[in-house]
C-alpha cells in the first residue's frame, strides 16, 4: 500500500511559515525577550532616579536662594550697613580724611601749621662713589634701635657703605643713596619715619678715623659731619582751636572714628554726615533676595490645573515649613517693632515690597532706628540668621536631605549595574538556546527536504 503526500503542502513550507529553521532571526528575538523581561525593573529604577534628581535640583535651587539671603544679611547683621558715613574736606589739597563708620555727624575746622617730616642729611663731597670713606665701625641709631657695620678696606667705598646700610637686616630705619653734584659724590641718609623722635644718629669708632665724615647727632654741640637737608619734626595742627601734634601726617587718634591725612600747611573744614546709600542698598538687596526665594518656592510648589502638571516639590513639608517660617519672621515683630515701620511690608502673594520714601525717613537719624531693628538677640538679623543657619550649610537640614538623595541615587546606580549584569547573562543564555534551536530546525528542515524527495520519488514510482 502506497503512502501519498500531496506535494502542494510540503513540510518545509510549514516550518518556514512558523519562522523557524535556518532563517530564524535570533538576535531580534533575543533583544525583544530580554527587553520585555527588563522593562518593569528598568522603569522602576529610571523613575526613582528621575524623581531623586528632580528633588536634588529643586533642593539646590532652594539652598542657593537661602544662602543668598544669608549673604544679604551680612552687613545688616554686623551693623556696618548703618554705620556708613560721608566725610568731606573743604580743601582736599590741605586735608584728606576717612571714617571707620563710628564717627558721629559733625563739622570740624582744622588748621595745619606744620607737616611732620623725616630727617635727611648729606655727607661732604667725595671724588666718586668708589672713593674709600674709612675703616672701623659705623653705628646708626633710631629711637633706641641701632645697628653696627664693620667696614674695612674691602667694603668701605661710598657705594659699599650705601649698600651695607640698605641691605642690613637690623636696619633701624635709615635709607642711603648717593647724589652726585658738580663738587662730587655725596652719601645722603634719610629716616624712613617722620617725627622728631625718629631722627637718626650716626657714630663711628676704631679704624683709621675716616668714618667720622659720616657722624651726626642732633644733640651734639659740635662735631657733626653731615649737613641737614630736612630736620625731623612733628606735625602741628589745631582742631576747632585745640592744639595738637603728631609724629605722622596720618592721624587716627585725633577725632573718634576718623583718620586725618595732613597734606600741606593750610586750613580746611571737615564735615561728617550719614551716608544712607549703603543701608538703602543693603535693605533693597534683602528685599530682592527674599522675593527671589519666594519666586522659586512658588514655582516648585505650584499646580497647573489646565495641564495637570505639578511643581517638583509640591506638598513638600520641609519647603513649606521654610517658607512659613520666613514669612512669619518678616511679617512679625523684632525689638518691639516691625519691618513695615521702616517701609518693608509683606504682600498677599508672600513677597516683600519696599517703600523707598518711608525707608529714607527711617534712615534720617543716621541709621540708628533701622539699625536697632536688626541688632541684638531679639532683632531681625538674629531671627533670620538663626533659621537660615538651621537650613543651609554643611550641617543644615537641606544638606541632610541632599545627602539622603545622593545615597539613594548611588543605590539605584548599584541596582542598575546588577540589573544590567543579569540581563547580560539572560541575553547570553537566550542566544545560546535559540542558536541551538535554530541549528536544530535547520537540521530538521534538511531531513524534511530529504524525506519529501523520497516521498515524491515513491509517488512517481507508483504512478508508473
Amino acid at each position: 500500500m502506497a503512502i501519498t503526500v500531496g506535494s502542494t503542502t510540503p513540510t518545509t513550507g510549514l516550518l518556514t511559515s512558523l519562522g523557524v529553521g535556518s532563517g530564524l532571526d535570533v538576535a531580534t528575538l533575543v533583544d525583544k525577550l530580554v527587553a520585555a523581561k527588563k522593562a518593569p525593573q528598568q522603569n522602576q529604577i529610571s523613575n526613582q532616579a528621575a524623581a531623586a534628581n528632580t528633588q536634588l535640583s529643586a533642593l539646590g535651587q532652594i539652598g542657593a536662594a537661602l544662602s543668598a539671603l544669608q549673604s544679604a544679611m551680612a552687613t545688616l547683621t554686623d551693623g556696618s550697613a548703618f554705620a556708613s558715613r560721608t566725610v568731606t574736606s573743604s580743601d582736599t589739597t590741605v586735608l584728606g580724611a576717612g571714617s571707620d563708620g563710628t564717627a558721629v555727624n559733625g563739622s570740624y575746622n582744622i588748621v595745619v601749621g606744620k607737616l611732620a617730616s623725616s630727617l635727611k642729611a648729606s655727607s661732604g663731597a667725595f671724588a666718586s662713589s668708589s672713593t674709600a670713606v674709612g675703616t672701623g665701625t659705623l653705628t646708626l641709631e633710631v629711637a633706641g634701635k641701632s645697628m653696627s657695620l664693620t667696614l674695612d678696606s674691602t667694603n668701605n667705598s661710598l657705594a659699599a657703605v650705601r649698600d651695607a646700610i640698605n641691605k642690613a637686616s637690623d636696619n633701624p630705619g635709615v635709607s642711603a643713596t648717593i647724589v652726585t653734584g658738580s663738587d662730587g659724590a655725596h652719601l645722603v641718609l634719610s629716616g624712613t619715619q617722620t617725627g622728631a623722635a625718629n631722627g637718626f644718629k650716626v657714630s663711628s669708632s676704631g679704624g683709621d678715623g675716616g668714618l667720622a665724615a659720616l657722624n651726626y647727632d642732633v644733640a651734639a654741640p659740635s662735631g657733626n659731619a653731615l649737613s641737614v637737608i630736612n630736620a625731623a619734626s612733628d606735625a602741628n595742627y589745631t582742631i576747632d582751636g585745640l592744639a595738637a601734634n603728631s609724629a605722622s601726617n596720618t592721624i587716627s587718634t585725633a577725632i573718634d572714628g576718623l583718620t586725618l591725612n595732613l597734606i600741606k600747611v593750610g586750613s580746611s573744614t571737615l564735615s561728617v554726615s550719614s551716608d544712607s546709600s549703603k543701608p538703602t542698598g543693603a535693605l533693597t538687596n534683602l528685599v530682592n533676595t527674599y522675593n527671589s526665594f519666594v519666586g522659586i518656592y512658588q514655582n516648585l510648589t505650584k499646580y497647573d490645573a489646565t495641564s495637570g502638571t505639578a511643581g517638583a516639590m509640591i506638598g513638600d513639608a520641609t519647603l513649606n515649613s521654610i517658607n512659613s517660617t520666613l514669612s512669619s519672621i518678616v511679617g512679625g515683630t523684632a525689638n518691639g517693632t516691625t519691618l513695615s515701620s521702616i517701609g518693608i511690608s509683606l504682600q498677599v502673594d508672600g513677597t516683600l515690597k519696599l517703600d523707598s520714601g518711608k525707608l529714607a525717613t527711617a534712615l534720617s537719624d543716621g541709621g540708628k532706628t533701622v539699625g536697632n531693628l536688626f541688632a541684638g538677640t531679639g532683632g531681625f538679623a538674629a531671627k533670620l540668621n538663626g533659621s537660615l543657619s538651621n537650613w543651609v550649610g554643611d550641617s543644615g537640614l537641606l544638606a541632610g536631605r541632599t545627602t539622603s538623595l545622593s545615597q539613594q541615587l548611588k543605590d539605584l546606580s548599584s541596582q542598575q549595574t546588577t540589573l544590567n549584569s543579569r540581563m547580560d547573562d539572560l541575553t547570553a543564555r537566550y542566544q545560546a538556546q535559540f542558536t541551538a534551536l535554530d541549528t536544530l530546525m535547520s537540521k530538521l528542515n534538511s531531513t524534511s527536504s530529504y524525506l519529501q524527495q523520497q516521498f515524491d520519488a515513491l509517488n512517481n514510482s507508483n504512478k508508473k
